[in-house]
């Protein structure tokens, strides 16, 4: 309890010392003889128990004061915790303290050891509601991701019963999945197969997306903070380590976090505990790790870019997600599939996909993969005139899959070459507009800015 803060509030300069001199052995203590400075404190900072005189002047009404300034406390900060002090032990205003939400009463000259006693019970209670009011901020973060709806995996050709099949071997297990594919292939709908497929299936599915964190508050995201850590950082705040306690942890685009911040994710996966910003104590977690990422192989066996110790512990089982162009044999299915969702969802009598529309989508080569075929039908369902979805409803311009070239004297094309021309294409496509060249992509504006500063486009 030493790091337990103590605000004792009296106009007799006297006991203000005697108590600060008791209780300063256990506790940190603040004191004032001036009641109009209460305001200002408590904005500043919360207290753990706040110490009270009921009289502060010598009238008929002195104790009503004490009751004032009370609930202006509490008023001020609803989980505080007021112990009352009185030379005049009215059992009627003790009473009446206790309803309007004082904690105890004490009277003065009090009994070192009766003080003692009641402020350690004062502190204990106050740990007691800032944890059930952080367990009640968690379970609203909890429930927000566990009703969260998500689409099935779909699709029957050999590269995804491949996926299908690791899935079934790995989910039963505890083991870290590393899941890597292309954006827009349905990552995170494989890792959350994993998590309900596991033995943690009733707890929580947490999903983070590491490349839409800033990298300034990404540890902060990670492992919580504590009150006062940092500019901004106003109350204790859980990370998600610890507000997936007993689930599943997705970290999406694991590959963007910091080179720096890697040693600490290893170092909590390894150890089982993590240490919030600003905190001096680890707190011990219990939580699967699922990961995901697009970034090239090149770039994750690169230890200038991520440590390979870390990618060892990550992926000790491996799921590579196909891209659409790999398993076209799944484009109607899927493409069914979402015509269904949008008719119904925007409210139109659309029942069909003409062939020469799904012969189109199905030679499409989608470099958004399965998210670019969803905002298509989406797109499809709304400018459709009928009950039918025909080849001119889809905006499928001309974008070829980038090739490595076959001349046996052209050097084969590298995977970030590859990357650079399709985001140059995109660009390209839609004149430069961010925004609609990232839909076109499948991801982010934020990811396709970082790659064309990567590629200095």
């Amino acid at each position: 309890m030493k790091s337990a803060s103590i605000l004792v509030v009296d106009d007799d300069h006297d006991v203000l010392t005697a108590a600060r001199l008791l209780l300063k052995r256990e506790f940190e203590v603040v004191t004032t003889h001036v009641p109009e400075r209460l305001p200002a404190l408590l904005a500043e900072r919360a207290f753990d128990v706040v110490l009270l005189d009921m009289h502060f002047v010598t009238s008929a009404n002195a104790a009503r004061e004490g009751l004032t300034l009370m609930g202006q406390i509490l008023a001020t900060d609803p989980e505080a915790v007021v112990v009352l002090m009185t030379a005049f032990t009215e059992f009627d205003t003790a009473v009446e303290a206790m309803k309007r939400g004082a904690f105890d009463f004490v009277a003065k000259p009090w009994q070192n050891e009766k003080l003692f006693a009641t402020v350690r019970a004062a502190v204990a209670h106050r740990q007691s509601r800032v944890e059930a009011a952080g367990l009640k901020r968690q379970n609203k973060a909890l429930a927000a991701e566990i009703n969260r709806p998500t689409d099935p995996i779909l699709g029957d050709s050999p590269a995804m019963r491949r996926v299908f099949e690791l899935i079934g071997k790995a989910a039963p297990t505890d083991a870290n999945v590393l899941i890597l594919g292309e954006n827009g292939t349905g990552k995170e709908l494989v890792a959350r197969a994993l998590h309900r497929q596991s033995r943690r299936a009733d707890a929580v599915f947490m999903s983070v997306d590491m490349g839409a964190v800033a990298a300034t508050v990404i540890e902060s995201e990670l492992f919580g903070h504590r009150k006062g850590a940092f500019t901004g950082a106003d109350d204790h705040r859980i990370g998600r380590f610890q507000a997936a306690s007993g689930g599943t942890l997705f970290l999406d685009e694991v590959a963007n976090v910091p080179r720096p911040l890697q040693a600490k994710l290893l170092t909590a996966l390894e150890r089982r505990e993590v240490v919030p910003v600003g905190a001096n104590a680890p707190v011990a977690i219990d939580v699967r790790v699922i990961a995901a990422t697009n970034a090239p192989t090149a770039e994750l066996h690169d230890e200038a870019i991520f440590r390979q110790d870390l990618l060892y512990r990550l992926n000790t089982v491996e799921i590579v997600v196909p891209p659409l162009r790999e398993r076209r044999e799944d484009i109607p299915l899927l493409a069914e599939h979402f015509m269904r969702i949008y008719a119904h969802k925007i409210g139109r009598p659309v029942e069909a996909i003409a062939d020469d529309a799904l012969e189109a989508l199905v030679a499409y080569p989608w470099p958004g993969n399965i998210r670019a075929l969803r905002h298509a039908l989406e797109r499809a369902v709304i400018l459709c005139d009928g009950a039918v979805l025909r080849r001119s409803d889809f905006a499928l311009t001309p974008a070829p899959t980038p090739a490595v070239t076959t001349s046996p004297d052209a050097p084969s094309a590298t995977l970030a070459e590859l990357e650079k021309q399709a985001i140059v294409q995109a660009l390209a496509r839609h004149a430069g507009n961010v925004t609609h060249a990232a839909d076109d992509l499948g991801i982010t504006r934020a990811s396709l800015y970082r790659r064309m500063e990567k590629h200095g486009l």
